[in-house]
């Protein structure tokens, strides 16, 4: 590390790790990396009914496959309570904060009185201690819970590195809950003391955080904490510009590699989500790191479009080496029960498919007939599988059993068959195909046969 700078990406573990978590995390992390600083992943778990091992997995999974390693942790909240309670009690005892013996009930018919007279429903800091007030007196048989003594006063503001300025009046804010009545202590609390004791410097995350960021300011500020500054990312929209839902996008990262999609593909394009560098479309990992700041992120909603990840993906696929590619086909088509043994070279298949396909599934999906017999339409064979073209077939197998087995002389045969039959190319090239991978459409014919073999070539024709 050659800064100061050190940012952290957060998640809760109540889901899986999605596109917003996602770009969160990359700018978090690309960040961190532009300035030679360290990136902390801290997994903010204390909502322990929803909190879950699995959905934990799921993130670390997401980060990894993403490759958006960090430098310290994971740091999990729920391994952090006693540090929690040492704050608290140095907030009570300093009278920065106060038990309320408030009942949510109570709390209800405050609120449904302050609706009713047309006022915005809050605490009404009824066991908030001030000189000369008399508080009332404790009930039994009730937990209180802790409030921080919010500033009455004033305004909190912040200059936003996305935003801009951004000024809180102290009157808009009640005294947050910064301890339930069991003594758990609640997020906003939690997440200040983390960053306080993790030294962050900024704090990068999603705009559903703007409203705490006051409350949070204010806390550190009553512990006399250096505060982080702040960036606050806009919401990602759907296709359709509607909020991002499971339909377009809110789905977890890794069923993106489920469907095919390259890690270096997601990662170009969480990148321009949001955020420029010019006109440039194309970029790699190292790329975006050296450009990457926060002054280029736009304040207005990012619109996810999946024809953009689809040709951004389609140009890392040709972009790969075949011999990587064939690794993941070979992996797509053992889950579909395909196997490999007696087949034509599969980084030579892949290589002829590359260019012709957006996503890793449908490579698979290019490449199986090479390895499994062929299935074709009812439809496909009737019309191109005609008696016409099954003689020029069998002549053509005449001569693949003694030609030369490369493209050329490939071509060659074929258009010596052609002429022979008094046929156009196309008329013996799809029937061809047909009865090969049960296709009409396929890479150059004389490249498909040169790669499926002198054996399979006959055998199948046969």
């Amino acid at each position: 590390m050659t800064s100061n700078v050190r940012t952290r990406f957060a998640p809760s573990p109540t889901g899986f790790l999605h596109i917003g978590g996602a770009r969160t995390a990359l700018f978090s992390w690309a960040y961190a990396r532009r300035h030679g600083g360290a990136f902390v992943l801290r997994v903010e778990d204390t909502d322990v009914a929803r909190s879950t091992p699995e959905a934990v997995q799921a993130i670390l999974d997401g980060m990894q496959w993403l490759g958006l390693s960090h430098d310290e942790g994971p740091f999990y909240q729920m391994q952090r309570m006693d540090r929690y309670r040492e704050v608290l009690a140095q907030l009570l005892e300093k009278g920065l904060a106060y038990q309320c013996y408030t009942t949510p009930e109570e709390l209800e018919v405050i609120r449904e009185a302050q609706r009713a007279r047309g006022e915005k429903p809050r605490y009404d800091g009824r066991w908030r201690p001030e000189a000369g007030k008399v508080l009332p007196p404790v009930p039994a048989g009730v937990q209180p819970v802790v409030r921080f003594k919010n500033p009455q006063e004033g305004v909190v503001a912040w200059d936003d590195l996305v935003k801009g300025r951004i000024e809180i009046a102290n009157a808009e804010l009640d005294d947050l809950i910064i301890a339930r009545a069991d003594g758990t202590p609640t997020y906003n609390f939690c997440v200040v003391v983390d960053d306080w004791d993790m030294g962050i410097t900024q704090v990068i995350r999603g705009d559903d955080h703007v409203n705490n960021t006051p409350r949070q300011i204010n806390i550190l500020q009553a512990l006399g904490a250096t505060v982080p500054q702040y960036a606050h990312l806009s919401m990602i929209l759907g296709d359709d510009g509607t909020k991002l839902s499971k339909r377009h996008g809110a789905v977890s990262v890794m069923q993106y590699d489920e469907e095919g999609f390259l890690p270096e593909a997601v990662i170009n394009y969480l990148a321009r989500l949001g955020w420029s560098h010019g006109d440039d479309e194309v970029f790699s990992r190292q790329q975006f790191v050296e450009w990457f700041d926060l002054d280029h992120i736009t304040p207005s909603a990012a619109q996810f479009n999946t024809e953009k990840l689809k040709w951004l993906n389609a140009h890392y696929i040709k972009q790969t080496e075949p011999v990587v590619l064939a690794a993941d086909t070979a992996r797509r088509l053992a889950a579909r029960g395909i196997s490999l043994d007696g087949g034509p070279d599969l980084a030579a298949v892949v290589a002829l498919y590359r260019e012709r396909v957006s996503t890793l599934v449908e490579l698979a999906e290019s490449v199986a007939a090479y390895y499994q017999e062929p299935q074709a339409d009812e439809a496909l064979v009737a019309q191109h599988l005609t008696d016409g073209a099954k003689d020029a077939l069998a002549a053509l197998a005449t001569r693949l059993q003694t030609v030369s087995w490369d493209k050329a002389s490939l071509n060659a045969a074929i258009k010596e068959t052609c002429a022979e039959k008094g046929l156009k190319m196309p008329q013996v090239a799809i029937p061809l195909r047909v009865k090969l991978l049960g296709v009409a459409q396929t890479p150059s014919i004389d490249a498909v046969l040169e790669v499926l073999g002198r054996a399979r070539v006959l055998s199948r024709l046969s």
